[in-house]
């Protein structure tokens, strides 16, 4: 079991490479205390540029929302209003299905840039969510691009064990408790929605067979822990997976190609939250991550 956590860790995620740990940052008070006031704004001059450059390309992830909201439009018109627009050939329509299916996964990609950002900028909306909503929109968004019917049927599912039945015919077993289900809980729905669903794409990625999902509470946090039964993650790389762009080759075991990119976004998503992020992994038994997430007062 590792336990990551710390802003030293968050720090040496972020720039993508491992460095020796450095001995804990001063507060924000002792630093003022130790700095002149020529020193400090010496420090504010040189931040000003990288954040104008953060917000330039935040801008700009932002500003795609709305040419991707008109074509994801005029797509769903073409599929549903065939009755203006005319009728379409079985070929047609399978394109036309596709090139819905990714300009949803552009969107949603824009909206997790988006998510990390605020993330950056410590920027957390904790609102009343329940349980239920939160695990039901993972799973459309995670069925929405591959499997469209069993998105919509996780949408019209009218209880849990409905749902339940539904998974495991997926591969996917969910346990939770029926009372909590039901519950609300003060989170940031957007962020943790993010965590849910990069665990849960990369374990159905990885999965021979099964994957396991669990939620839980305590007085305190969330719990949900995210399993699956693939070939195992081994020791010695239990630390460089949660780096930017690190990715087990095929002779490593690691029968699946990704970009680097999406545990590295769950640490940084997790730390930020005030969180905490497990994993139990070895070779030939498959990778649980657990992650506990402190929920706030409502």
């Amino acid at each position: 079991m590792i336990f990551f956590k710390g802003l030293d860790i968050l720090k040496k995620l972020k720039k993508g490479r491992p460095e020796a740990a450095p001995c804990p940052d001063p507060s924000p008070e002792q630093s003022k205390m130790s700095e002149s006031p020529m020193e400090q704004e010496q420090k504010i001059e040189q931040q000003t540029p990288k954040r104008r450059e953060r917000i330039r390309i935040d801008l700009l992830i932002h500003d795609l929302k709305v040419p991707l909201a008109v074509i994801e439009a005029g797509i769903v018109s073409l599929l549903q209003r065939r009755d203006k627009y005319g009728s379409l050939t079985d070929g047609q329509e399978k394109v036309l299905t596709r090139v819905l299916r990714n300009t949803r996964v552009t969107q949603r990609l824009v909206t997790d840039a988006l998510e990390l950002g605020r993330s950056r900028e410590g920027i957390v909306n904790p609102i009343p969510c329940r349980i239920s909503d939160f695990i039901e929109q993972a799973l459309i968004e995670i069925f929405d691009l591959t499997d469209c019917s069993t998105s919509d049927k996780v949408k019209t599912c009218k209880d849990l064990h409905g749902l339940r039945s539904l998974l495991q015919e997926k591969g996917i077993a969910l346990s939770v408790d029926e009372v909590f289900w039901h519950e609300d809980v003060c989170m940031d729905p957007a962020k943790t929605n993010q965590i849910l669903r990069n665990l849960l794409n990369n374990a159905l990625k990885y999965r021979r067979n099964r994957v396991e999902l669990k939620v839980d509470r305590t007085d305190s946090y969330l719990v949900f822990s995210v399993k699956d039964d693939g070939e195992g993650i081994p020791a010695e790389y239990h630390n460089k997976i949660f780096q930017c762009y690190f990715q087990m080759n095929n002779t490593e075991g690691c029968p699946v190609r990704g970009h680097g990119l999406g545990l590295a976004g769950v640490m940084v998503l997790v730390e930020d939250l005030g969180g905490q992020l497990f994993l139990d992994s070895d070779v030939g038994r498959g990778a649980r991550f657990l992650v506990k997430l402190p929920l706030a007062k409502g």
